[in-house]
């Protein structure tokens, strides 16, 4: 396989027959400066979209891994299927998407997870869960109807500077590929092999 994004939409394809839950879920590494010293930060999020031009997720733009990666907008994702045994790194530059495609998106979701976008000051401190509660009840009210999408929610895309396909093999033998962006017109990938 050359196209190391082909690899990974079959691979993801096999994974969404094997995984119990949320095969596109993956881990999101940013950097946050903090008096100066650059700290990684991590968390898990759900890929909802992948092309030629990266990978998209969604968030609150106001959390903290929204302000990271407005801030310092490079990212690395790390997606691990346990039961194939298969693990990709993807690393590179990051953009939100167009308002049009977070609309699109937006509209997909289920009005909880709606009423949800607009009541949650994610990542602030919460004083108890009634404070949330309550304002989710608020949020209901105020789109009885259609539930249009927050301007502080969107999505981001990783575009991928280098892909990493591990796949395990016994003994720690395990078998690593690596490809490269090429920095000309043609937008290719070079491709290496990696030690275990």
């Amino acid at each position: 396989m050359t196209d190391p994004i082909r690899q990974f939409e079959a691979w993801l394809s096999e994974a969404a027959k094997t995984e119990a839950n949320d095969p596109n879920a993956c881990a999101l590494a940013t950097v946050e400066l903090v008096a100066g010293v650059p700290r990684p930060d991590v968390r898990m999020v759900l890929l909802k979209g992948v092309d030629d031009g990266g990978f998209v997720f969604f968030t609150n733009q106001d959390s903290a891994k929204g302000r990271q990666l407005l801030a310092n907008p490079f990212a690395a994702l790390d997606f691990h299927w346990k039961t194939l045994r298969r693990q990709v790194r993807v690393a590179g530059p990051v953009a939100p998407v167009a308002a049009s495609e977070s609309d699109v998106y937006f509209a997909t979701r289920a009005r909880e997870s709606q009423l949800s976008a607009w009541a949650s000051l994610q990542s602030q401190p919460l004083d108890a869960r009634a404070t949330f509660e309550a304002r989710l009840v608020d949020m209901d009210r105020r789109f009885p109807d259609r539930v249009p999408r927050p301007p502080h929610w969107g999505g981001f895309r990783v575009a991928p500077d280098w892909i990493e396909l591990w796949e395990d093999r016994p003994g720690r033998q395990h078998h690593r590929r690596r490809f490269t962006r090429v920095a000309d017109p043609s937008g290719g990938w070079e491709s290496t092999l990696l030690y275990p």
